[in-house]
């Protein structure tokens, strides 16, 4: 049997800004703007549907209140491209287990996948918009901004990708990606959403940054004309407050959870540097020679998006892949790599095993292991004790426990992190 390092506890510190009152915080950003174009019985369509976001049914449903207070009849509808099925009741379902349902928002939830074509780019690249909020007299986009899976670029996600591919629905998403093989993604995004913003009645974004530990930081309210701009200013901020592995060469990381509603590949290739992708990786501090992912989430619906970015996994994950979603979610985004399944064991012990085996001349012992429980949570997390010289000169980092042997359960599986 190999000879595994002992692992010790640490705690990361990231800036922790948060947002004391979600729903003071939305009332006071929306309230600083004059409103004169709504007029009373005016629809206000909220654009809503990224996963993963703190408190998002929080901020809708204050954002409803506000139109509300105004005399207008808000509603939301799903601008998630293809999620869920590409379907409008699996959209909704999607809202639902965000928390955003027509009950607890106070509002109707409108979902079709009908779009109408509204323009097109200087490229020749259509523009679609979901049909229900071009019914509508007012948009609202309500969207986090941050690092994007597939590019690096001043403009990621956020607001303006949402109005691009997530207002797009299924038809906009898939004919985006497959124009962003040739035009790229940055342009793609910018070139649509600029449409959106001349053709369609978008009188607000609220932008949302969360901290390093998944919390809402700051909630914005952005006019159509600085939309565009606040979003770059804004995604330099989101990139200082995320989190980040504590070391950039590591031998083997384990994940012990993957899903959709943790990214949406996943396992963010932000925090991994792992990135197959047609439309070029992108460079990153992050070296990782062997990455082991131990499970897929609940809720993620069997969506194992990202599970081509891993090396190593279980059978017990492997059960659980809903091929068809994968594969649908894969293709729309051309990411055909990312549903590549690895090489899969009956239990954890035999893939680390498999894993230290393949990382060089270096012996298991003095391996370099980084176990967390997923890419969004990474503030306690356990680390080999080949890291231990490093972690005593480092002020950033809290060294919570004693070494201690890696232990596993009567069916050689780790123990709960």
């Amino acid at each position: 049997m190999m000879n595994l390092p002992q692992m010790g506890r640490i705690r990361q510190h990231f800036d922790r800004t948060r947002v004391a009152d979600i729903r003071k915080s939305v009332l006071a950003e929306l309230q600083q703007f004059s409103w004169e174009q709504i007029q009373p019985g005016n629809s206000v369509a909220l654009a809503a549907g990224s996963r993963g976001i703190a408190n998002i049914a929080e901020i809708i449903k204050a954002a409803v209140e506000f139109f509300k207070s105004l005399d207008a009849r808000p509603f939301v509808f799903p601008a998630m491209g293809s999620h869920g099925g590409a379907t409008a009741e699996g959209q909704v379902a999607v809202l639902a287990e965000l928390g955003i349902t027509d009950s607890y928002v106070q509002a109707p939830i409108l979902s079709a996948m009908d779009v109408q074509q509204i323009g097109e780019t200087e490229d020749g690249v259509p523009v679609f918009v979901d049909q229900h909020a071009l019914d509508a007299d007012h948009i609202v986009v309500v969207n986090r901004i941050k690092s994007h899976t597939k590019f690096k670029a001043s403009i990621e996600s956020g607001p303006m990708k949402m109005m691009a591919i997530g207002m797009g629905k299924d038809k906009g998403a898939a004919y985006y990606h497959k124009a962003a093989v040739e035009h790229t993604f940055p342009k793609i995004i910018r070139d649509a959403a600029r449409i959106v913003l001349q053709q369609t009645p978008v009188v607000c974004a609220l932008a949302i940054v969360e901290n390093g530990y998944g919390e809402t930081a700051r909630i914005t309210a952005l006019k159509p004309d600085n939309i565009e701009s606040s979003e770059e200013k804004l995604l330099s901020l989101s990139k200082k407050m995320t989190a980040h592995l504590p070391f950039n060469d590591i031998d083997l990381l384990i994940v012990d959870e993957m899903g959709k509603d943790i990214s949406g590949v996943g396992i963010d290739p932000n925090i991994t540097g792992r990135n197959r992708d047609l439309v070029g990786v992108f460079d990153h501090p992050v070296r990782i020679k062997r990455l082991f992912v131990r499970d897929l989430t609940d809720q993620s619906k069997g969506n194992a998006i990202g599970i081509g970015l891993a090396d190593l996994t279980t059978k017990r994950l492997v059960d659980k892949i809903d091929y068809a979603a994968t594969y649908k979610n894969c293709i729309t985004g051309i990411s055909l790599e990312k549903g590549a399944v690895p090489m899969h064991f009956e239990h954890d012990r035999q893939a680390i095993e498999v894993a230290l085996d393949s990382i060089g001349l270096i012996s298991p012992r003095m391996s370099k292991i980084v176990r967390i429980k997923n890419t969004l949570r990474l503030d306690i997390l356990l680390v080999s004790e080949a890291f231990m010289d490093e972690l005593n000169h480092r002020s950033d980092i809290d060294i919570l426990s004693e070494l201690e042997p890696i232990e596993f359960d009567s069916h050689k599986n780790l123990l709960a992190l």
